[in-house]
């Protein structure tokens, strides 16, 4: 035995109780399942929880649970959270009970707010106390209009509620990358000025309904999107690593404000399980493995690549906000953006 020893940098799941995973972009894109997610998640889930949260309003949690099922990861319905069930929680603070809703969005909006005890209608002409809206493929103009008409009034001035599930502006695909709920909440805040209040991520209590309904005690929360996934996570207090499957590149990585910045940045989910290497900083230059950077002022300069190209961004992502400031000031080398990782 040697008298002296190194530590093995601990994984991103060692103390972890709950696993808290988004799902498009990082179970699966489209269909079918990303390259290593199941068999990892799989092995995340011995000895520890796993929920899936998802800002995706075009399904119901049943039919979430059946296609993770299929696609080898055993799941029930009440292990999806999903965004339409935060927006219920935000409408019934709103409206009374049993009040008629006008649903922009598909089944599985339309589900959850007949379970929480409202009416659906689809038409402005019906009255509604509120309109929910929420991302579904044959969302189309028409039901866009509906819903311009019935939030012609401001709230401030005597009009009716405006619960958005997310706003997510893209959703990733099996055929590449397609518009998301967000660009369908602008089309109605563009042609009546109004915001819409937003139930999903990146907003807290989606976060706060997972942690109470699986008793997480240190949940980490696994995602492809900074600006829902990250921010959310940071904002509900939930250690975060955005995995490089879905939306979000390095380049993204790079320029990730503080609220945005994860714990841990994965190539693909079998990193879950792998020793995460410290970033250590020394005179300036910050070592992640084999990879080191340094800030010359306005220069980004590659010290060592390294073996792994995770590591490297890794260093210049650590090396970036350790400066605080935004990723315009700074010339950054290609090679630090390269992006060689799996993508929908």
């Amino acid at each position: 035995m040697a008298l002296f020893s190194r530590r093995a940098d601990p994984t991103p799941l060692d103390g972890v109780d709950v696993v808290l995973a988004d799902l498009d972009g990082v179970v699966y894109a489209g269909a079918g399942p990303l390259p290593h997610a199941v068999d990892s998640l799989t092995r995340a889930g011995e000895g520890r929880r796993l929920g899936y949260i998802t800002n995706n309003a075009s399904r119901t949690d049943s039919a979430v649970a059946a296609h993770l099922t299929e696609l080898g990861l055993p799941t029930a319905p009440d292990e999806v959270v999903t965004s339409p069930q935060a927006a219920m929680r935000l409408l019934a603070d709103r409206i009374p009970a049993g009040a008629r809703v006008l649903v922009v969005g598909g089944e599985g909006l339309v589900v959850e707010v007949e379970k929480a005890g409202f009416r659906v209608t689809r038409s402005a002409d019906d009255d509604p106390a509120a309109v929910v809206q929420g991302f579904a493929p044959e969302v189309g103009w028409s039901q866009l209009a509906e819903a311009a008409f019935a939030l012609k009034v401001p709230e401030e001035q005597g009009g009716i509620p405006w619960i958005a599930t997310n706003t997510d502006w893209t959703i990733p695909q099996a055929r590449g990358v397609a518009p998301g709920n967000g660009t369908l909440v602008s089309a109605v805040h563009t042609a009546i000025g109004r915001l819409a209040t937003v139930a999903g991520k990146p907003e807290v209590p989606i976060f706060d309904e997972a942690v109470s309904r699986f008793g997480a005690r240190h949940p980490l929360f696994l995602g492809d999107r900074l600006d829902t996934d990250i921010l959310g996570a940071n904002r509900a207090g939930m250690p975060s690593a955005l995995v490089l499957t879905g939306i979000d590149r390095p380049k993204h990585v790079l320029a990730a404000p503080a609220g945005s910045q994860p714990r841990y940045v994965l190539g693909d989910l079998r990193e879950l399980h792998e020793p995460y290497p410290a970033t250590r900083e020394r005179d300036g230059v910050y070592t992640v493995g084999g990879a080191s950077v340094r800030i010359d002022g306005p220069d980004v300069r590659i010290l060592a690549e390294g073996e792994r190209p995770i590591d490297l961004l890794r260093a210049g992502a650590a090396a970036i906000w350790a400066t605080g400031r935004a990723i315009f000031g700074f010339r950054v080398p290609e090679r630090l953006y390269a992006d060689p990782f799996h993508r929908p």
